[in-house]
Protein backbone atom coordinates (compact mmCIF):
# COMPACT_ATOMS: atom_id res chain seq x y z
CA UNK A 1 0.00 0.00 0.00
CA UNK A 2 1.53 3.37 -1.02
CA UNK A 3 1.49 6.57 1.05
CA UNK A 4 -1.52 8.00 -0.78
CA UNK A 5 -3.58 4.89 -0.04
CA UNK A 6 -2.42 4.96 3.60
CA UNK A 7 -3.57 8.58 3.88
CA UNK A 8 -6.94 7.80 2.32
CA UNK A 9 -7.47 4.89 4.67
CA UNK A 10 -6.50 6.98 7.68
CA UNK A 11 -8.86 9.79 6.64
CA UNK A 12 -11.66 7.23 6.27
CA UNK A 13 -11.09 5.85 9.75
CA UNK A 14 -11.06 9.37 11.23
CA UNK A 15 -14.36 10.15 9.52
CA UNK A 16 -15.95 6.93 10.77
CA UNK A 17 -14.79 7.69 14.32
CA UNK A 18 -16.26 11.21 14.04
CA UNK A 19 -19.63 9.84 12.92
CA UNK A 20 -19.70 7.35 15.80
CA UNK A 21 -19.03 10.09 18.33
CA UNK A 22 -21.90 12.09 16.86
CA UNK A 23 -24.15 9.05 17.28
CA UNK A 24 -22.99 8.69 20.89
CA UNK A 25 -23.82 12.35 21.57
CA UNK A 26 -27.27 11.94 20.00
CA UNK A 27 -28.31 8.79 21.87
CA UNK A 28 -26.96 10.14 25.16
CA UNK A 29 -28.98 13.32 24.73
CA UNK A 30 -32.01 11.11 24.09
CA UNK A 31 -31.51 9.55 27.55
CA UNK A 32 -29.87 6.25 26.51
CA UNK A 33 -26.32 6.32 27.93
CA UNK A 34 -24.63 3.23 26.35
CA UNK A 35 -22.07 3.04 29.19
CA UNK A 36 -24.51 3.26 32.10
CA UNK A 37 -25.45 -0.42 32.39
CA UNK A 38 -23.39 -2.33 34.98
CA UNK A 39 -24.62 -5.84 34.16
CA UNK A 40 -26.78 -7.81 31.77
CA UNK A 41 -28.58 -11.05 32.61
CA UNK A 42 -27.11 -13.51 30.08
CA UNK A 43 -28.97 -16.84 30.15
CA UNK A 44 -27.34 -18.56 27.17
CA UNK A 45 -24.21 -18.40 25.03
CA UNK A 46 -23.77 -19.00 21.35
CA UNK A 47 -21.83 -22.25 21.67
CA UNK A 48 -24.30 -24.03 23.91
CA UNK A 49 -27.35 -22.92 21.90
CA UNK A 50 -25.85 -23.94 18.56
CA UNK A 51 -24.31 -27.09 19.99
CA UNK A 52 -27.59 -28.47 21.34
CA UNK A 53 -30.33 -26.79 19.32
CA UNK A 54 -32.98 -29.36 20.19
CA UNK A 55 -32.66 -28.51 23.88
CA UNK A 56 -33.02 -24.77 23.22
CA UNK A 57 -35.52 -24.65 20.35
CA UNK A 58 -38.51 -22.45 21.17
CA UNK A 59 -37.06 -21.29 24.49
CA UNK A 60 -36.54 -17.65 25.42
CA UNK A 61 -32.91 -16.69 25.94
CA UNK A 62 -30.89 -13.59 26.70
CA UNK A 63 -27.68 -13.33 24.69
CA UNK A 64 -25.03 -10.59 24.72
CA UNK A 65 -22.05 -9.90 22.51
CA UNK A 66 -20.39 -7.72 19.93
CA UNK A 67 -22.24 -6.89 16.71
CA UNK A 68 -20.03 -8.18 13.92
CA UNK A 69 -22.35 -8.18 10.91
CA UNK A 70 -25.53 -6.43 9.75
CA UNK A 71 -27.87 -7.12 6.87
CA UNK A 72 -30.42 -4.33 7.14
CA UNK A 73 -33.65 -4.70 5.19
CA UNK A 74 -36.93 -2.83 5.26
CA UNK A 75 -38.99 -4.31 8.06
CA UNK A 76 -36.61 -7.07 9.16
CA UNK A 77 -32.86 -7.46 9.53
CA UNK A 78 -30.32 -10.21 10.21
CA UNK A 79 -27.18 -9.60 12.25
CA UNK A 80 -24.62 -11.63 14.17
CA UNK A 81 -23.49 -11.23 17.77
CA UNK A 82 -20.11 -12.59 18.86
CA UNK A 83 -19.70 -13.74 22.46
CA UNK A 84 -16.96 -15.69 24.19
CA UNK A 85 -18.00 -18.94 22.48
CA UNK A 86 -18.56 -17.76 18.91
CA UNK A 87 -21.20 -16.12 16.73
CA UNK A 88 -24.96 -16.41 16.72
CA UNK A 89 -27.42 -14.88 14.28
CA UNK A 90 -30.18 -12.57 15.52
CA UNK A 91 -33.39 -11.83 13.62
CA UNK A 92 -34.70 -8.32 14.29
CA UNK A 93 -38.06 -7.04 13.02
CA UNK A 94 -40.01 -3.78 13.27
CA UNK A 95 -43.11 -5.75 14.24
CA UNK A 96 -41.47 -7.26 17.31
CA UNK A 97 -39.50 -4.24 18.50
CA UNK A 98 -41.75 -1.40 17.49
CA UNK A 99 -41.13 1.46 15.06
CA UNK A 100 -38.84 3.56 17.27
CA UNK A 101 -36.59 0.77 18.61
CA UNK A 102 -36.20 -0.80 15.17
CA UNK A 103 -35.33 2.57 13.65
CA UNK A 104 -32.76 3.14 16.39
CA UNK A 105 -31.27 -0.29 15.70
CA UNK A 106 -30.82 0.60 12.04
CA UNK A 107 -29.45 4.12 12.63
CA UNK A 108 -27.57 4.02 15.93
CA UNK A 109 -25.99 0.57 16.04
CA UNK A 110 -22.61 0.08 14.31
CA UNK A 111 -20.42 -2.95 13.72
CA UNK A 112 -18.41 -3.37 16.91
CA UNK A 113 -21.09 -2.17 19.31
CA UNK A 114 -21.92 -4.49 22.19
CA UNK A 115 -25.57 -5.33 22.62
CA UNK A 116 -27.91 -7.53 24.58
CA UNK A 117 -30.94 -9.26 23.08
CA UNK A 118 -33.79 -11.35 24.41
CA UNK A 119 -35.80 -13.64 22.18
CA UNK A 120 -36.75 -17.13 21.09
CA UNK A 121 -34.39 -19.72 19.63
CA UNK A 122 -35.35 -20.97 16.15
CA UNK A 123 -33.80 -22.21 12.93
CA UNK A 124 -34.08 -20.21 9.71
CA UNK A 125 -35.10 -21.67 6.36
CA UNK A 126 -31.40 -21.90 5.47
CA UNK A 127 -30.80 -23.96 8.62
CA UNK A 128 -28.96 -21.38 10.71
CA UNK A 129 -29.64 -21.41 14.45
CA UNK A 130 -30.85 -17.92 15.38
CA UNK A 131 -32.56 -15.81 18.03
CA UNK A 132 -35.87 -14.14 17.10
CA UNK A 133 -35.43 -10.88 19.01
CA UNK A 134 -38.22 -9.38 21.12
CA UNK A 135 -36.05 -7.01 23.18
CA UNK A 136 -32.80 -5.27 22.26
CA UNK A 137 -30.52 -2.74 23.94
CA UNK A 138 -27.08 -1.22 23.41
CA UNK A 139 -24.69 -2.05 26.24
CA UNK A 140 -21.54 -0.35 24.91
CA UNK A 141 -20.94 2.01 22.00
CA UNK A 142 -17.77 1.27 20.02
CA UNK A 143 -16.14 4.56 19.01
CA UNK A 144 -13.53 3.03 16.70
CA UNK A 145 -14.39 0.95 13.61
CA UNK A 146 -13.25 -2.64 13.33
CA UNK A 147 -11.14 -3.74 10.35
CA UNK A 148 -13.03 -4.67 7.20
CA UNK A 149 -14.64 -8.09 7.68
CA UNK A 150 -13.02 -10.07 4.88
CA UNK A 151 -9.52 -8.61 5.04
CA UNK A 152 -9.40 -8.44 8.83
CA UNK A 153 -6.28 -7.21 10.58
CA UNK A 154 -3.59 -8.14 8.08
CA UNK A 155 -0.59 -6.05 9.11
CA UNK A 156 1.55 -8.31 11.32
CA UNK A 157 2.92 -5.46 13.42
CA UNK A 158 -0.60 -4.14 14.10
CA UNK A 159 -1.87 -7.65 14.94
CA UNK A 160 0.57 -7.75 17.86
CA UNK A 161 0.06 -4.11 18.88
CA UNK A 162 -3.74 -4.33 18.71
CA UNK A 163 -4.15 -7.84 20.10
CA UNK A 164 -7.62 -6.95 21.38
CA UNK A 165 -8.72 -6.19 17.81
CA UNK A 166 -6.91 -9.27 16.51
CA UNK A 167 -8.88 -11.41 18.97
CA UNK A 168 -12.17 -9.80 17.94
CA UNK A 169 -11.57 -10.44 14.26
CA UNK A 170 -9.77 -13.79 14.13
CA UNK A 171 -11.23 -17.04 15.44
CA UNK A 172 -7.94 -18.88 14.86
CA UNK A 173 -6.11 -16.43 17.14
CA UNK A 174 -8.71 -16.90 19.85
CA UNK A 175 -8.30 -20.67 19.47
CA UNK A 176 -4.51 -20.42 19.83
CA UNK A 177 -4.84 -18.85 23.26
CA UNK A 178 -7.59 -21.22 24.34
CA UNK A 179 -5.20 -24.02 23.42
CA UNK A 180 -2.40 -22.33 25.33
CA UNK A 181 -4.61 -22.34 28.44
CA UNK A 182 -5.36 -26.03 27.88
CA UNK A 183 -1.64 -26.79 27.51
CA UNK A 184 -0.87 -25.08 30.81
CA UNK A 185 -3.71 -26.95 32.50
CA UNK A 186 -2.45 -30.31 31.25
CA UNK A 187 1.18 -29.61 32.18
CA UNK A 188 0.09 -28.86 35.72
CA UNK A 189 -2.14 -31.95 35.76
CA UNK A 190 0.78 -34.16 34.72
CA UNK A 191 3.19 -32.68 37.26
CA UNK A 192 0.64 -32.65 40.07
CA UNK A 193 -0.34 -36.21 39.20
CA UNK A 194 3.28 -37.27 39.56
CA UNK A 195 3.53 -35.84 43.04
CA UNK A 196 5.18 -32.50 42.25
CA UNK A 197 4.36 -29.41 44.31
CA UNK A 198 3.94 -26.05 42.57
CA UNK A 199 5.83 -23.19 44.23
CA UNK A 200 6.62 -19.53 43.64
CA UNK A 201 10.05 -17.96 44.04
CA UNK A 202 11.27 -14.33 43.85
CA UNK A 203 11.23 -12.41 40.58
CA UNK A 204 13.30 -9.49 41.91
CA UNK A 205 16.86 -10.45 42.89
CA UNK A 206 19.48 -8.47 44.77
CA UNK A 207 22.43 -9.55 42.62
CA UNK A 208 23.36 -10.18 39.03
CA UNK A 209 24.51 -13.79 38.81
CA UNK A 210 27.25 -14.97 36.50
CA UNK A 211 25.04 -16.80 34.01
CA UNK A 212 25.35 -15.95 30.33
CA UNK A 213 21.96 -14.22 30.00
CA UNK A 214 21.87 -10.45 30.52
CA UNK A 215 19.33 -9.28 33.13
CA UNK A 216 17.06 -6.25 33.31
CA UNK A 217 18.12 -3.84 36.04
CA UNK A 218 15.89 -1.70 38.24
CA UNK A 219 16.15 0.20 41.54
CA UNK A 220 14.32 -0.32 44.83
CA UNK A 221 13.73 3.14 46.28
CA UNK A 222 12.93 2.16 49.87
CA UNK A 223 16.01 -0.04 50.24
CA UNK A 224 18.07 2.18 47.91
CA UNK A 225 19.58 -0.81 46.12
CA UNK A 226 19.77 -1.97 42.53
CA UNK A 227 17.79 -5.11 41.77
CA UNK A 228 17.55 -7.47 38.83
CA UNK A 229 14.67 -9.29 37.19
CA UNK A 230 15.34 -13.02 37.28
CA UNK A 231 16.79 -14.83 34.27
CA UNK A 232 15.90 -18.28 35.68
CA UNK A 233 14.18 -19.93 38.66
CA UNK A 234 16.78 -22.65 39.20
CA UNK A 235 18.76 -21.56 42.22
CA UNK A 236 15.76 -20.94 44.46
CA UNK A 237 14.12 -24.22 43.47
CA UNK A 238 17.28 -26.10 44.41
CA UNK A 239 17.16 -24.44 47.84
CA UNK A 240 13.78 -26.12 48.28
CA UNK A 241 15.29 -29.52 47.46
CA UNK A 242 17.90 -28.80 50.15
CA UNK A 243 15.02 -27.89 52.46
CA UNK A 244 13.46 -31.33 52.12
CA UNK A 245 10.90 -31.08 49.33
CA UNK A 246 11.62 -33.89 46.90
CA UNK A 247 9.52 -32.80 43.89
CA UNK A 248 8.94 -29.12 43.08
CA UNK A 249 8.12 -27.05 40.01
CA UNK A 250 7.45 -23.44 39.12
CA UNK A 251 5.68 -21.82 36.21
CA UNK A 252 7.97 -18.83 35.96
CA UNK A 253 8.00 -15.56 34.08
CA UNK A 254 11.60 -15.01 32.97
CA UNK A 255 13.23 -11.79 31.76
CA UNK A 256 16.34 -11.58 29.59
CA UNK A 257 17.69 -8.34 28.19
CA UNK A 258 18.72 -9.80 24.86
CA UNK A 259 17.80 -9.97 21.18
CA UNK A 260 14.41 -10.79 19.69
CA UNK A 261 13.53 -13.17 16.89
CA UNK A 262 10.90 -15.75 15.97
CA UNK A 263 11.73 -17.87 19.03
CA UNK A 264 12.91 -15.22 21.54
CA UNK A 265 11.02 -12.55 23.48
CA UNK A 266 12.56 -10.58 26.38
CA UNK A 267 9.73 -11.76 28.65
CA UNK A 268 8.75 -15.42 28.43
CA UNK A 269 7.51 -18.40 30.43
CA UNK A 270 9.37 -21.49 31.55
CA UNK A 271 8.57 -24.41 33.78
CA UNK A 272 11.43 -25.71 35.86
CA UNK A 273 11.06 -28.96 37.80
CA UNK A 274 13.38 -30.69 40.25
CA UNK A 275 13.20 -34.19 41.72
CA UNK A 276 15.46 -35.65 44.38
CA UNK A 277 17.22 -38.99 43.93
CA UNK A 278 16.93 -39.18 40.13
CA UNK A 279 19.32 -38.29 37.32
CA UNK A 280 19.18 -36.79 33.83
CA UNK A 281 18.24 -40.13 32.27
CA UNK A 282 15.12 -40.20 34.42
CA UNK A 283 14.31 -36.63 33.35
CA UNK A 284 14.55 -37.70 29.68
CA UNK A 285 11.82 -40.27 30.22
CA UNK A 286 9.82 -37.80 32.29
CA UNK A 287 9.75 -35.00 29.69
CA UNK A 288 8.93 -37.44 26.91
CA UNK A 289 5.97 -38.64 28.98
CA UNK A 290 4.87 -35.07 29.68
CA UNK A 291 4.94 -34.12 25.98
CA UNK A 292 2.95 -37.21 25.05
CA UNK A 293 0.36 -36.51 27.75
CA UNK A 294 -0.13 -32.88 26.74
CA UNK A 295 -0.27 -33.60 22.99
CA UNK A 296 -2.83 -36.38 23.42
CA UNK A 297 -5.02 -34.32 25.74
CA UNK A 298 -4.85 -31.06 23.82
CA UNK A 299 -4.41 -32.19 20.19
CA UNK A 300 -5.83 -35.71 20.37
CA UNK A 301 -2.80 -37.11 18.56
CA UNK A 302 0.97 -37.56 18.82
CA UNK A 303 1.42 -36.59 15.15
CA UNK A 304 1.40 -32.79 15.14
CA UNK A 305 2.01 -30.44 12.20
CA UNK A 306 4.72 -27.82 12.71
CA UNK A 307 6.57 -25.67 10.18
CA UNK A 308 5.65 -27.92 7.27
CA UNK A 309 6.66 -31.13 9.05
CA UNK A 310 4.68 -33.80 10.84
CA UNK A 311 6.31 -34.16 14.24
CA UNK A 312 6.02 -37.66 15.72
CA UNK A 313 6.01 -37.28 19.49
CA UNK A 314 5.85 -41.05 19.94
CA UNK A 315 9.48 -41.46 18.80
CA UNK A 316 12.44 -39.67 20.41
CA UNK A 317 16.03 -40.16 19.24
CA UNK A 318 19.04 -39.80 21.55
CA UNK A 319 22.61 -38.83 20.64
CA UNK A 320 25.54 -37.55 22.65
CA UNK A 321 26.76 -34.15 21.51
CA UNK A 322 29.94 -35.81 20.27
CA UNK A 323 27.95 -38.39 18.28
CA UNK A 324 25.71 -35.72 16.78
CA UNK A 325 28.66 -33.58 15.67
CA UNK A 326 30.35 -36.60 14.10
CA UNK A 327 27.11 -37.59 12.33
CA UNK A 328 26.48 -34.19 10.75
CA UNK A 329 29.98 -32.68 10.37
CA UNK A 330 32.21 -35.75 10.07
CA UNK A 331 34.50 -34.49 12.84
CA UNK A 332 35.04 -36.98 15.67
CA UNK A 333 35.81 -35.04 18.85
CA UNK A 334 36.36 -38.31 20.69
CA UNK A 335 39.57 -38.58 18.69
CA UNK A 336 40.66 -34.98 19.39
CA UNK A 337 43.11 -34.93 22.28
CA UNK A 338 43.80 -31.24 22.90
CA UNK A 339 42.47 -27.70 22.63
CA UNK A 340 45.00 -27.02 19.87
CA UNK A 341 43.67 -29.88 17.74
CA UNK A 342 40.12 -28.63 18.30
CA UNK A 343 41.07 -25.11 17.21
CA UNK A 344 42.69 -26.54 14.09
CA UNK A 345 39.50 -28.47 13.29
CA UNK A 346 37.44 -25.29 13.73
CA UNK A 347 39.70 -23.38 11.35
CA UNK A 348 39.58 -26.19 8.79
CA UNK A 349 35.75 -26.30 8.84
CA UNK A 350 35.17 -22.54 8.99
CA UNK A 351 33.65 -22.59 12.50
CA UNK A 352 33.90 -19.16 14.11
CA UNK A 353 34.82 -19.06 17.80
CA UNK A 354 33.79 -16.44 20.34
CA UNK A 355 36.52 -14.62 22.21
CA UNK A 356 37.63 -16.58 25.26
CA UNK A 357 35.73 -19.67 24.16
CA UNK A 358 38.39 -21.70 22.40
CA UNK A 359 38.73 -24.83 24.53
CA UNK A 360 37.84 -28.25 23.15
CA UNK A 361 34.48 -28.20 24.97
CA UNK A 362 33.55 -24.75 23.67
CA UNK A 363 34.57 -25.75 20.16
CA UNK A 364 32.50 -28.95 20.30
CA UNK A 365 29.51 -26.76 21.20
CA UNK A 366 30.30 -24.37 18.34
CA UNK A 367 30.39 -27.30 15.91
CA UNK A 368 27.01 -28.42 17.21
CA UNK A 369 25.54 -24.96 16.60
CA UNK A 370 27.06 -24.79 13.11
CA UNK A 371 26.35 -28.29 11.80
CA UNK A 372 23.73 -30.03 13.92
CA UNK A 373 21.00 -27.97 15.54
CA UNK A 374 18.99 -27.07 12.45
CA UNK A 375 19.03 -30.73 11.32
CA UNK A 376 17.14 -31.96 14.38
CA UNK A 377 13.57 -31.98 13.05
CA UNK A 378 12.02 -34.90 14.92
CA UNK A 379 12.22 -35.00 18.74
CA UNK A 380 15.86 -35.57 19.68
CA UNK A 381 17.73 -35.64 22.97
CA UNK A 382 21.30 -34.35 22.76
CA UNK A 383 23.17 -35.34 25.91
CA UNK A 384 26.60 -35.33 27.58
CA UNK A 385 27.65 -31.67 27.26
CA UNK A 386 31.12 -30.22 27.88
CA UNK A 387 31.69 -28.96 31.41
CA UNK A 388 32.74 -25.52 30.07
CA UNK A 389 29.17 -24.75 28.98
CA UNK A 390 27.38 -26.54 31.84
CA UNK A 391 28.26 -24.80 35.11
CA UNK A 392 25.33 -26.26 37.07
CA UNK A 393 25.48 -29.87 35.85
CA UNK A 394 27.21 -32.83 37.51
CA UNK A 395 30.32 -34.22 35.82
CA UNK A 396 30.18 -37.68 34.26
CA UNK A 397 32.12 -40.00 36.60
CA UNK A 398 33.75 -41.81 33.68
CA UNK A 399 34.65 -38.59 31.81
CA UNK A 400 35.01 -35.46 34.01
CA UNK A 401 35.33 -33.23 30.92
CA UNK A 402 31.65 -33.93 30.20
CA UNK A 403 28.50 -33.41 32.25
CA UNK A 404 25.26 -35.29 32.72
CA UNK A 405 23.22 -32.73 30.81
CA UNK A 406 20.81 -32.89 27.90
CA UNK A 407 18.80 -30.55 25.75
CA UNK A 408 16.01 -31.65 23.46
CA UNK A 409 15.22 -30.27 20.03
CA UNK A 410 12.26 -30.23 17.65
CA UNK A 411 12.35 -28.62 14.20
CA UNK A 412 15.81 -27.22 14.89
CA UNK A 413 14.62 -25.41 18.02
CA UNK A 414 15.85 -26.08 21.52
CA UNK A 415 12.80 -26.85 23.68
CA UNK A 416 14.30 -27.62 27.09
CA UNK A 417 17.43 -28.18 29.15
CA UNK A 418 18.13 -30.68 31.94
CA UNK A 419 20.88 -31.90 34.26
CA UNK A 420 21.90 -34.33 36.86
CA UNK A 421 22.27 -31.36 39.19
CA UNK A 422 25.66 -30.46 40.60
CA UNK A 423 25.48 -30.88 44.38
CA UNK A 424 29.19 -30.62 45.23
CA UNK A 425 29.45 -27.15 46.85
CA UNK A 426 33.21 -26.90 46.31
CA UNK A 427 33.03 -27.73 42.59
CA UNK A 428 29.98 -25.45 42.26
CA UNK A 429 31.80 -22.51 43.85
CA UNK A 430 34.78 -22.91 41.52
CA UNK A 431 32.57 -22.98 38.44
CA UNK A 432 30.45 -20.02 39.55
CA UNK A 433 33.50 -17.93 40.38
CA UNK A 434 34.99 -18.69 36.97
CA UNK A 435 31.70 -17.81 35.25
CA UNK A 436 31.30 -14.55 37.20
CA UNK A 437 34.90 -13.54 36.47
CA UNK A 438 34.32 -13.93 32.73
CA UNK A 439 31.22 -11.75 32.88
CA UNK A 440 33.00 -9.08 34.94
CA UNK A 441 35.75 -9.04 32.32
CA UNK A 442 33.03 -8.13 29.82
CA UNK A 443 31.87 -5.21 31.98
CA UNK A 444 29.01 -6.84 33.87
CA UNK A 445 28.45 -6.58 37.61
CA UNK A 446 28.31 -10.37 37.97
CA UNK A 447 28.54 -11.94 41.40
CA UNK A 448 28.51 -15.39 42.95
CA UNK A 449 25.26 -16.30 44.73
CA UNK A 450 26.67 -16.92 48.21
CA UNK A 451 23.26 -17.76 49.65
CA UNK A 452 22.84 -20.56 47.15
CA UNK A 453 26.34 -21.91 47.81
CA UNK A 454 25.62 -21.76 51.53
CA UNK A 455 22.47 -23.82 50.94
CA UNK A 456 24.47 -26.43 49.00
CA UNK A 457 26.85 -26.77 51.93
CA UNK A 458 23.95 -28.05 54.06
CA UNK A 459 23.69 -30.89 51.53
CA UNK A 460 21.50 -31.35 48.47
CA UNK A 461 20.63 -34.96 47.56
CA UNK A 462 21.33 -36.28 44.07
CA UNK A 463 18.75 -34.45 41.96
CA UNK A 464 17.44 -34.34 38.42
CA UNK A 465 16.30 -30.97 37.12
CA UNK A 466 14.71 -29.76 33.92
CA UNK A 467 13.61 -26.45 32.45
CA UNK A 468 11.29 -26.28 29.46
CA UNK A 469 10.14 -23.35 27.35
CA UNK A 470 6.37 -23.08 27.59
CA UNK A 471 6.02 -20.63 24.71
CA UNK A 472 7.92 -22.92 22.34
CA UNK A 473 5.76 -25.89 23.33
CA UNK A 474 2.68 -23.79 22.56
CA UNK A 475 4.23 -22.85 19.20
CA UNK A 476 4.64 -26.57 18.46
CA UNK A 477 1.12 -27.62 19.46
CA UNK A 478 -0.56 -24.70 17.65
CA UNK A 479 1.72 -24.76 14.56
CA UNK A 480 2.66 -21.12 15.13
CA UNK A 481 5.53 -19.60 13.18
CA UNK A 482 6.63 -17.04 15.78
CA UNK A 483 6.75 -16.79 19.55
CA UNK A 484 4.79 -13.55 19.16
CA UNK A 485 1.87 -15.59 17.86
CA UNK A 486 1.56 -17.39 21.20
CA UNK A 487 2.14 -14.41 23.52
CA UNK A 488 -0.97 -12.34 24.06
CA UNK A 489 1.03 -9.13 24.35
CA UNK A 490 4.57 -9.60 22.95
CA UNK A 491 7.22 -6.98 23.63
CA UNK A 492 6.99 -4.17 21.04
CA UNK A 493 8.90 -0.98 20.51
CA UNK A 494 6.48 1.91 21.16
CA UNK A 495 5.22 3.74 18.10
CA UNK A 496 5.90 7.46 17.97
Amino acid sequence: MDMQEDKMQEDGLIEQARIRREKLKKITEEGHDPYLKTKYAVTARSGEVKGDFSAWEGKEVSVAGRLISRRIMGKASFSHLRDGEGDIQIYVTRQDLGEDVYAAFKKDFDIGDIGGVRGTVFRTQTGEVSVHVTHLEMLTKSLLPLPEKYNGLQNIDMKYRLRHVDLIMNADVRETFRRRAAIMREIRAYLDGNGYMEVETPVLLTLEIGADARPFKTHHNALDIDMYLRIETELYLKRLIVGGYEKVYEVGRIFRNEGMDSSHNPEFTTIEMYQAYVDYRYMMDFIEGLYRHVAEKVCGTLQVPFRGNTIDLSKWEGLTMTEAVKKYSGVDFAAIASDEEARAAAKEHGVELEEGKDTKGHILSAFFDAFVEDKLIQPTFIYDYPVEISPLAKRKPEDPSMTERFEYFICGMEMGNAFSELNDPIDQRARMEQQAAKKRAQGANAQVDEDFLNALEYGMPPTGGLGMGVDRLVMLLTDSASIRDVLLFPTMKPKK
